[in-house]
């Protein structure tokens, strides 16, 4: 794979569209051992792109299960806080982020469900200077996957493993738009066509969304004062990046008290590695008084139990059933291809760059509608069958969706 002219240019992509690379900028990345080849390449990119230093952390999918195999009671509340203050230092001082996903999708499951919430939680509290700097767009960030075995066994469990991986490295290829001579002319399409779409919203200043569908019926209020975002966009130091590869979506933030009705997932969600099936809430006043699931029912419930914002709405996301991922028909496991493949909401942390006004303090974000969580965990509610209506002010209802295709 790694001759392979398209994971040179995925590696390019992601520099140059992902990140938007400045000359004398530092990058932080992290990667699992399986994604080196990729990782090597972004690395001589980044060089190349006049990176200061690039620093590369890897996770071993074999060694975090050990923990869980043999670790004693009380280390499950230990997280690794020197190593996130040191990734936020380096983000204050305007290092890039670049993230490789690629990890097994149900690697914890039948491991003890307290222990990888105690865990998580830990991590999460640790991880949260780090990640409020990169949820507000203080600087340029992307994220972009690597077939791992264990990833493509669990998407292609009807293959042998080395056609298994063959086959979702040629999904990601197609998805992340790299198969052509020209990923970055095509990027620049893409995103063009999201802004119009972002535009277009923006203008309307909806109140609320309706979804309807199958076992749905949800009205999500939106802040005040949101703005949609999509596709590209500049971060606060000034540089242009695309924080997803691949990205289909146009989104925005919900307001934290204004989500009522009911809702199914149209998508397994694959969550710390636990997959959950069949997940079904119910809202009142933007809070989630009922959840449930087929599998994975403890770990959801674990999940919203984090803290009073977990179940709370942080994201609404729009994305037409007709596009590249959602066309391959694969469960990707992933969240970063499956939220691409639906439209979706996110419980958890609010994005505070999604707002007319920029850098707001945290107390306006708050007295506007904005979530706080130590989560942020994106799953699937669009499909074929969805309609959705944007709610004016006046309450009109206007249609934008019907059988999961924009009314244009």
């Amino acid at each position: 794979m790694s001759t392979d002219p398209r994971l040179d240019r995925l590696a390019e992509t992601a520099i140059r569209v992902g990140l938007g690379l400045a000359p004398g900028q530092e990058l932080v990345m992290t990667a699992p051992v399986e994604a080196l080849p990729l990782a090597r390449l972004i690395t001589e990119h980044a060089y190349k792109a006049g990176a200061s230093l690039v620093t590369t952390l890897l996770s071993d999918d074999v060694s975090a299960l050990a923990r869980y195999k043999y670790g004693r009671e009380e280390s499950f509340d230990t997280a690794s806080g020197w190593l996130f203050e040191g990734m936020a230092a380096a983000f204050r001082n305007n290092a890039a982020r670049l993230a490789i996903v690629g990890d097994d999708p149900a690697l914890l499951a039948g491991q003890n469900v307290e222990h990888v919430a105690r865990a998580n939680r830990a991590r999460s509290r640790a991880y949260r200077p780090a990640l409020e700097l990169i949820s507000s767009s203080a600087i340029n960030w992307t994220i972009v996957a690597a077939a791992t075995p264990a990833w493509a066994r669990a998407v292609f469990p009807e293959l042998p493993q080395e056609a298994a991986v063959a086959a979702l490295w040629d999904a990601i290829f197609k998805a992340s738009r790299v198969e052509g001579e020209d990923p970055v002319a095509a990027w620049a399409a893409h995103n063009a066509a999201l802004a119009t779409r972002r535009s277009m919203l923006n203008a309307k200043r909806f109140a609320a969304l309706h979804f309807r569908g199958p076992g749905t019926d949800l009205k999500v209020g939106l802040a005040d004062g949101h703005a949609w975002m999509g596709g590209s966009s500049q971060a606060r130091n000034g540089i242009t990046c695309n924080p997803n590869i691949p990205t289909e979506e146009v989104f925005t933030t919900p307001h934290m008290l204004r989500t009522e009705g009911h809702v199914v997932a149209s998508k397994p969600l694959a969550y710390q590695g636990t997959v959950i099936r069949d997940i079904r809430v119910r809202f009142e006043e933007g809070r989630i008084v009922e959840a449930h699931a087929s599998t994975g029912q403890e770990v959801l419930s674990r999940m919203i139990g984090t803290d009073e914002g977990a179940r709370r709405l942080g994201e609404v996301a729009l994305v037409p059933h007709a596009n590249p991922i959602g066309q391959t028909g694969i469960l990707f496991l992933n969240t970063l291809f499956d939220e691409n493949a639906a439209s979706h909401i996110a419980l958890g942390q609010a994005y505070a760059q999604c707002f007319e006004d920029e850098n707001l303090p945290e107390d306006e974000l708050t007295r506007r509608g904005a979530n706080r969580s130590l989560i942020h965990v994106d799953w699937m509610i669009g499909g074929a069958q969805t309609d959705l209506d944007g709610i004016r002010a006046d309450g009109v209802a206007e249609p934008l969706m019907r059988a999961g295709a924009w009314v244009e």
